[in-house]
C-alpha cells in the first residue's frame, strides 16, 4: 500500500523536485522528480511541476507508491559488519570507501550490493537502487547507519529524521588547534556556486532558495600540536555538512581530498615522518559516525550503538599526538 509525507516548506525559492529530494532522504533527486511527474506529489493541493519555486509555508503532499522488486542491482558477496538486526531493521558499520547505493558509475561494489547479499528483506521505499536506505554517510567516511527491512519502519525512521529525533554523533581530526572547548556551528550549506561537486557555506541571503540551515555542535576531545580530536553531533543533516563546518572555520577534515588540501600543503610537511605517513594513509577524511541513538518504530524502545573508530583512524590520531 502507498503512503504519505506530509512537509512545510520554511524557506522561498528551492526547487520542488530539490525540496523533496532533500527532506526525504530515502529518495533520489531522479526519484522525486519520476513521483512528481507521475502526480504523487501536491502543492497546497495542486499538481506543480518539478520546476516549481516553492513559497515559505507551501504544504506539500507526497504520495510513495508501493515498492519494486529490484533487478537491475545485483547482490554481491562484500563483507559488512552488521551490528544490529531485527525483523524492522539492521544497524550497520560501513566501512570507508564504500559508495552507499548505486549510481552513475557505481552501479556495483556498494553498500545496497552488500545488504542485498546480507539481509534477505530490505524495504522498497527508495526505488530499486537504494532498498532499504533511510539516511547515508559520504563514501569515505565509515561508521554507524540504520537500514530498514520493511516499509513499515521506512516511513517510521524517515520521519523520525526529519524530526530530528534520530541522534548522529561522530569522530573527527581537523587541521589546525580549535581553542574552544564546545561550540556551535549554524551555518547554511548549499551547491558550491562554480565547483558543483563541492558544498559551502552560503551566507548570501540573495541565494536562499539554494541553501539549506545547518547546525554542528562540536566538542573538543584532544588538542595536538597540529590538528585537533573532536566529536561533532548533527542537528541538522546536510550533504557533508560536517566537512564543509569545518573547513568554513578554518579547520578542515584531516585527509579531506575536497575541502582539506589546501591544509594539509600547509601542515603535512612539519609533521616528523611516521606521523606524516599516518596521514598519508587515511584512504580519506578522517570522519566517523560514531554513536547512533534513535527509537526502534515498532517497540518503542530507546536503541543506542557505537563503533570504534577503524585502526587508520587511531594510527593516525597516535601519529598526529607525536
Amino acid at each position: 500500500m502507498p503512503y504519505q509525507i506530509h512537509l512545510i516548506a520554511e524557506d522561498p525559492g528551492e526547487r520542488l523536485d530539490a525540496f523533496v529530494a532533500a527532506r526525504a532522504p530515502e529518495l533520489s533527486r531522479a526519484r522525486a522528480q519520476g513521483l512528481i511527474r507521475d502526480g504523487k506529489v501536491s502543492v497546497n493541493g495542486r499538481q506543480e511541476k518539478a520546476s516549481y519555486r516553492m513559497q515559505a509555508g507551501d504544504e506539500v503532499t507526497l504520495e510513495i507508491p508501493p515498492p519494486v522488486e529490484p533487478e537491475s542491482v545485483q547482490a554481491e558477496n562484500i563483507p559488512l559488519e552488521i551490528v544490529y538486526q531485527d525483523a524492522d531493521l539492521a544497524v550497520i558499520n560501513k566501512p570507508a570507501g564504500l559508495v552507499v547505493h548505486p549510481g552513475a558509475g557505481n552501479r556495483t561494489g556498494t553498500l545496497v550490493n552488500a545488504l542485498l547479499f546480507q539481509i534477505r528483506d530490505l524495504s522498497g521505499i527508495g526505488g530499486e537502487l537504494r532498498p532499504g536506505i533511510v539516511h547515508r554517510l559520504d563514501k569515505d567516511t565509515s561508521g554507524l547507519l540504520v537500514v530498514a527491512k520493511n516499509d513499515a519502519a521506512h516511513h517510521a525512521l524517515a520521519e523520525m529524521i526529519q524530526r530530528r529525533e534520530i541522534k548522529r554523533e561522530y569522530l573527527a581530526l581537523a587541521w589546525g588547534v580549535i581553542i574552544e572547548d564546545a561550540f556551535t556551528v549554524d551555518a547554511p550549506i548549499g551547491r558550491h556556486p562554480s565547483e558543483r561537486q563541492r558544498m559551502a557555506v552560503l551566507a548570501d541571503e540573495r541565494v536562499s532558495g539554494a541553501r539549506r540551515r545547518a547546525v554542528t555542535h562540536f566538542t573538543v576531545q584532544e588538542r595536538m600540536p597540529h590538528a585537533t580530536a573532536l566529536s561533532a553531533r548533527l542537528e541538522t543533516g546536510r550533504t557533508h555538512q560536517i566537512r564543509v563546518h569545518l573547513h568554513y572555520l578554518g579547520h578542515p577534515v584531516v585527509g579531506d581530498p575536497v575541502y582539506g588540501a589546501r591544509a594539509a600543503r600547509q601542515l603535512l610537511p612539519l609533521l616528523r615522518p611516521p606521523a606524516r605517513a599516518a596521514v598519508e594513509a587515511l584512504p580519506g577524511q578522517a570522519l566517523h559516525a560514531c554513536r547512533l541513538t534513535f527509537t526502534h518504530p515498532r517497540t518503542g524502545e530507546i536503541l543506542s550503538f557505537t563503533a570504534v573508530p577503524p585502526s587508520y583512524f587511531t594510527r593516525a590520531l597516535d601519529a598526529l599526538r607525536e
